[in-house]
C-alpha cells in the first residue's frame, strides 16, 4: 500500500505529465482544467491542493522542462566539460536541437512569457538558460579562451541570441534549414568573442 507521501507524489507525476502533453499539443488557453484532471485520472480536489490553479500548474510543467533541459545539455556536454570552447559551441548546438521539439517550442518560447508575465518567466529563464550561459563564458573567459569582459552583459546577449534563434526556427517553414543557419550565425557570434 503506498503511503501518503507517495500517493501525493504520484499524483502530482501525472497532472504534471498529463498537462505538458495537453500544453504541448493544444497550448495553454485550449486545454481545460476539466481535460486537464480527467486526462490525469484525479480529482479536481487533487489539481487545486497541488496547484492554486491552471497558471500554477503551467509554470510547473515549464520549470520542470527548463530544468530536463539544462541537465540534458549537461550530460550531453559532460565529454567536453575540460574545453571551454567546444563546450560553448557544444553548448550553442544541444540548446538549437532541443528546440526543435514542438513541446519545448509551444511550452518554453511561444507560450511562457504570455501565461506566466514577463518578469515570472525572465526569473525562470535566468535561473536555468541564462544561468548555464553566464557559467560557460565565465568558465571560457578564466581558460583565456574568451576575451575578458563583463560576463553578465554578454551572457544576456548570447542568450537573448540563442532564444531569438530558437524563435526564429520555430516560426520557419523549414525549420531544419533554419536551424542550420542560425546554427552557423552563432558559431559565427561565438568565434567572435574568442581569444585569438
Amino acid at each position: 500500500m503506498p503511503t501518503k507521501a507517495e500517493q501525493a507524489e504520484a499524483t502530482r507525476a501525472a497532472l504534471l505529465g498529463t498537462a505538458r502533453s495537453l500544453f504541448a499539443a493544444r497550448g495553454f488557453a485550449s486545454t481545460s482544467t476539466e481535460e486537464l484532471v480527467a486526462a490525469a485520472g484525479v480529482t479536481r480536489g487533487a489539481l487545486y491542493y497541488h496547484y492554486t490553479d491552471k497558471r500554477a500548474l503551467f509554470e510547473a510543467v515549464f520549470e520542470d522542462l527548463e530544468r530536463e533541459l539544462v541537465e540534458a545539455l549537461l550530460a550531453k556536454l559532460s565529454a567536453v566539460a575540460d574545453d571551454p570552447l567546444a563546450l560553448l559551441h557544444g553548448g550553442v548546438e544541444a540548446f538549437l536541437d532541443a528546440c526543435l521539439d514542438p513541446a519545448i517550442q509551444r511550452i518554453a518560447l511561444l507560450e511562457a512569457p504570455a501565461v506566466l508575465g514577463w518578469e515570472r518567466y525572465r526569473e525562470i529563464e535566468q535561473t536555468y538558460g541564462l544561468g548555464v550561459a553566464r557559467a560557460a563564458l565565465q568558465s571560457a573567459m578564466d581558460a583565456g579562451v574568451v576575451t575578458k569582459q563583463p560576463v553578465e552583459p554578454l551572457a544576456h546577449v548570447l542568450f537573448g541570441g540563442l532564444v531569438e534563434a530558437a524563435l526564429y526556427m520555430a516560426a520557419a517553414p523549414d525549420q531544419r534549414r533554419a536551424r542550420r543557419e542560425v546554427g552557423a550565425a552563432l558559431r559565427t557570434l561565438i568565434d567572435g568573442i574568442t581569444s585569438a
